[in-house]
């Protein structure tokens, strides 16, 4: 598994790709340039990791349930070995997830699983619920439906927590939401924010004019928010 890292101290940022994107697809979008000033300023570091969504979500090859499955693996290779790396490469107590479209869900039903382990969570043109068909995106697990499946969806898993220490957790986070008036995910971007009013969990939900899923959104986005 590779990975990028850019910067030499400050906060630590786990950043996830879209589901085409490798490890270098923020650098390859510009991204990282949009926070060049920060990461050279010593105040971020970068860790641009893989996805994996071809073989996990986006893997027409797989059941469902193995599909999932391979997410799960995917989690456990975030937790057990790089958190551990950033741990150890950058003593800054400040971690941040952000992601981008698929990697919006992805760091979302991380950070919002493992909430003591993060400060922030920053996502951009993110749909939480894979279940749902919004256009051209549909369910990506063809009508499969498990506990696996439900503990890994924020939209889901959110409205039946009651865990005292989680949500208090939950509700230390800094958390930022994006998203353009015009984009598909719209209506679920504002379903989550409504859950997360009910779980009395402070956010930002920012509705950007027009389509807003595209590179060009997304640095300034980043320039503003991270």
């Amino acid at each position: 598994m590779e990975l990028l890292i850019f910067g030499h101290a400050g906060a630590k940022v786990l950043m996830f790709p879209t589901r085409d994107g490798r490890f270098w697809e923020y650098e390859t979008l510009n991204v990282v340039g949009s926070l060049a000033d920060k990461v050279s300023a010593g105040h971020l570091q970068l860790y641009c990791i893989e996805g994996l969504a071809r073989e996990s979500f986006y893997d027409a090859g797989r059941h469902p349930a193995d599909r999932i499955r391979r997410h799960g693996a995917f989690e456990d290779y975030i937790l057990n070995e790089v958190l551990p790396l950033m741990a150890s490469t950058n003593p800054h107590d400040c971690t941040m997830a952000m992601g981008c479209s698929l990697g919006a869900f992805q760091a979302a039903s991380l950070v919002f699983r493992h909430p003591h382990l993060f400060r922030k969570l920053v996502a951009f043109s993110g749909r939480y619920d894979l279940t749902m068909t919004v256009e051209s995106f549909g369910d990506l697990f063809d009508g499969y439906y498990g506990d696996d499946v439900y503990f890994h969806t924020p939209t889901h898993f959110l409205p039946g927590l009651t865990c005292a220490w989680r949500l208090e957790k939950l509700r230390q986070l800094d958390i930022v939401l994006a998203i353009g008036k015009a984009d598909p995910f719209l209506d679920n971007n504002r379903h989550l924010s409504r859950l997360l009013d009910d779980k009395g969990v402070h956010h930002r939900l920012h509705v950007w004019d027009g389509r807003a899923h595209r590179a060009g959104a997304w640095r300034k986005m980043a320039a503003l928010y991270i």
